[in-house]
């Protein structure tokens, strides 16, 4: 969307317009059949952009840990918008929570996060720590069927010297 909608840097506000108008055309009709099904009674929202969106808003850094409760409502990624629409990318990337490799992107990012919001009548949305590759991963470890106690944890290991973590072993009991 950035590339597409949001050149030269920083924008007009008349792209910044188009690209609204372009979401909200691209979302609507999946927003519709979502909505069909009832109203949500929580919304997750997964990706870097969204944890940049919190962060920028005021929510922890990461640096608190995955389990500190993170949201981002609709307000404060209108008014990200606002301040972001406004500046270069290198500018954004001062921003509280933006990183330099994707402050290009974020605005990009937070109109389309912005405009799904609203075409879902979404107000706040929690923020995961995790995205689609964990829960993918989660999936797949529920689906395994082995006998409780059957399976051996091992704790993770630590290699000081460029800070990876290494299971031992996850293996069912032989």
């Amino acid at each position: 969307m950035s590339t597409s909608f949001l050149r030269p840097d920083p924008p007009s506000h008349a792209q910044v317009k188009d690209l609204r108008r372009y979401v909200r055309q691209q979302v609507r009709e999946v927003a519709n059949r979502v909505q069909w099904d009832g109203t949500p009674r929580r919304v997750v929202a997964t990706s870097k952009t969204f944890k940049q969106l919190a962060r920028l808003g005021g929510a922890a850094c990461g640096r608190k840990g995955p389990f500190v409760r993170r949201t981002v409502s609709r307000s404060a990624i209108a008014a990200a918008i606002r301040r972001l629409a406004v500046v270069d990318a290198s500018d954004r990337s001062q921003f509280r929570g933006i990183k330099p490799a994707r402050a290009w992107q974020i605005l990009g990012g937070a109109v389309v996060a912005y405009e799904t919001m609203r075409c879902l009548g979404i107000e706040r949305a929690e923020v995961s720590p995790w995205a689609l590759r964990e829960g993918i991963m989660l999936g797949y470890l529920s689906s395994i069927r082995i006998p409780e106690g059957e399976l051996v944890l091992q704790p993770l290991t630590f290699d000081r010297s460029d800070g990876s973590a290494t299971v031992t072993s996850l293996v069912p009991k032989s």
